[in-house]
């Protein structure tokens, strides 16, 4: 009953509203860094827009019709969702595999792909599995998960300029964890009768005809 009850307190829109902006501080802060730490050069700006859309969208999203009670998912998104900001604490220089130019270039790409899914989400974006309205449109048409592609070509950007065993491993790993995060995102879902069909109508979860 307790349990219940915390569940329909997460989907009161000031409540959703509240949790919102908190977890959208710590891009605000990363935001605020990579403007104020270092030279802005064209990397720099395109990936703070990135967190800037990241952040507008979090604090104007819906508030949701349900949320998982299942703490392991909690804790999975919670890690998958920060670890994209921790992963340069931990990166090592590395070297680069390719000439900048072409490291840079599959950066870029990556983040055309992420701010297209954003906006194509719009206020529909969550960090814990939770059902808000159903997105099929824009890059939504092409795969599930159209967010952790971007990710996932970023990282494979960060690989080929700054490559090193260690920066492999913990690359290896949050894919790993990401792609368990989009399963774990459709089981909750598929509750739904909208979203199941939604299943069938787009087959492919991060690459088109791969997978």
């Amino acid at each position: 009953m307790a349990q219940r009850s915390f569940m329909d307190l997460l989907v009161i829109p000031w409540v959703d509203k509240t949790i919102a902006i908190e977890a959208s501080l710590p891009f605000a802060f990363e935001l605020y860094r990579r403007w104020v730490v270092g030279h802005v050069n064209f990397p720099r700006a395109v990936l703070g827009l990135q967190l800037l859309v990241i952040i507008v969208v979090m604090v104007l999203r819906t508030a949701p019709v349900r949320v998982t009670p299942n703490p392991w998912f909690w804790l999975l998104a919670f890690v998958t969702t920060y670890a994209t900001l921790g992963f340069t604490a931990f990166a090592e220089q590395g070297v680069a595999l390719l000439p900048p130019l072409v490291g840079n270039g599959v950066a870029v790409v990556s983040v055309i792909i992420i701010l297209y899914s954003l906006l194509s989400l719009g206020r529909n974006i969550g960090f814990i599995p939770a059902q808000r309205k159903i997105v099929t449109r824009g890059a939504y048409r092409f795969v599930r998960h159209p967010i952790y592609t971007g990710t996932f070509v970023s990282l494979l950007a960060f690989v080929l300029r700054s490559y090193s065993v260690r920066n492999l491993e913990m690359t290896v790993v949050l894919i790993a964890l990401l792609m368990l995060r989009g399963v774990v995102e459709e089981r909750f879902l598929r509750e739904d009768a909208g979203y199941a069909a939604y299943l069938q109508e787009v087959r492919w979860r991060w690459f088109p005809g791969i997978a």
